[in-house]
Order: structure tokens, then C-alpha cells, then sequence
């Protein structure tokens, strides 16, 4: 069930990923988001941070075995994935700049 679950986990992880790439480099959104989304380059740095947090909870939670260490990095890797949704959210508040394409 364990690696069911950390498979699960960083697929999910790997999609968000791809997705922040493709937000970064291509300015492509998912279809969904696209009406929301002002700035590309937050949006997709929010997701980089969001991927690497569910991977460092993945680390943490799962594979690390001394208790006080897992707690901690679990607690770092939850502040991180904070961190990545609120990038993700603030883009949604702030205006879109002059001169920046929208998402396509």
C-alpha cells in the first residue's frame, strides 16, 4: 500500500512539474486556469515549488526512518507546498502587465 501510495504521489508531483515547465517556457496553462492566470512565470514557479514540496514529503514522510527528521521535513515540506499555492493565488490578484501575452 506504502508504494502505491509515494507512485501516486510523485505522478502527481511529475505532472505538476510539466505543467510549470510548460507555464514557464511556453506560456501554455491548462484549459481550465487560463481565464485566471495573469502571470505566467508565477504561476508556473508556484507549481515548481508545489512539485518539489510534494516530492520532499515523499522523502520525509516515507522514507526517512528516525522519527524527529521526518517530522520536521514533513513540516518544511508542507510550508513549501504553502509557499507554491500561494504564488499560484497571488498571480490570480495581481494585474496583468503591459505587454505580457495572455495564456494560451
Amino acid at each position: 500500500m506504502k508504494l502505491y501510495l509515494i507512485a501516486a504521489i510523485l505522478l502527481l508531483a511529475s505532472l505538476f512539474a510539466a505543467s510549470g515547465i510548460a507555464a514557464i517556457t511556453r506560456g501554455w496553462v491548462l484549459p481550465w486556469n487560463r481565464r485566471h492566470v495573469h502571470r505566467l512565470r508565477l504561476h508556473g514557479a508556484g507549481q515548481l515549488v508545489a512539485a518539489f514540496a510534494l516530492c520532499w514529503q515523499v522523502a520525509f514522510g516515507y522514507l526517512v526512518g528516525v522519527s524527529g527528521i521526518r517530522q520536521i521535513g514533513t513540516l518544511a515540506g508542507s510550508a513549501l507546498l504553502l509557499t507554491g499555492v500561494l504564488m499560484m493565488t497571488a498571480d490570480q490578484f495581481l494585474p496583468r502587465r503591459k505587454g505580457t501575452p495572455r495564456a494560451e
